[in-house]
């Protein structure tokens, strides 16, 4: 059964929704300041709105951007962690884009070979 938009999510909700283990979500709220995700008796956590939000970011600087803990933490800081307005509906979501930033890359890395091959 899908929640509804908007439901807290439990620990375990949410570390299946991005296909992570749950320690992992426990070891980021060591490393994250600004996830505070709200605990009930026994410790058991529900992650708000704002908290899946910050969690999908983590993730995304993490595991699709490739950054350390410590710069996912300075980016957070920096600003890095709220995607701007004009972004689309998905990286807002902490999702990636179909091809983000792609065609760049590869037009780098294509100048980059064309050099090295002297065309």
């Amino acid at each position: 059964m899908e929640k509804a938009e908007g439901a807290f999510l439990t620990i375990s909700e949410l570390a299946s929704e991005l296909a992570l283990p749950q320690h992992i979500l426990r070891y980021w709220e060591t490393r994250f300041t600004q996830l505070r995700p709200l605990q009930r008796s026994g410790n058991r956590r529900y992650y708000r709105p704002d908290d899946v939000a910050l969690v999908r970011r983590i993730n995304h600087l993490l595991n699709v951007e490739g950054f350390t803990v410590k710069g996912a933490q300075k980016a957070l800081a920096d600003g890095g962690g709220d995607p701007s307005p004009a972004e689309p509906e998905q990286v807002r979501n902490g999702e990636s884009a179909p091809g983000a930033d792609l065609l760049p890359r590869l037009e780098a890395i294509r100048a980059t070979l064309a050099k090295a091959i002297g065309e």
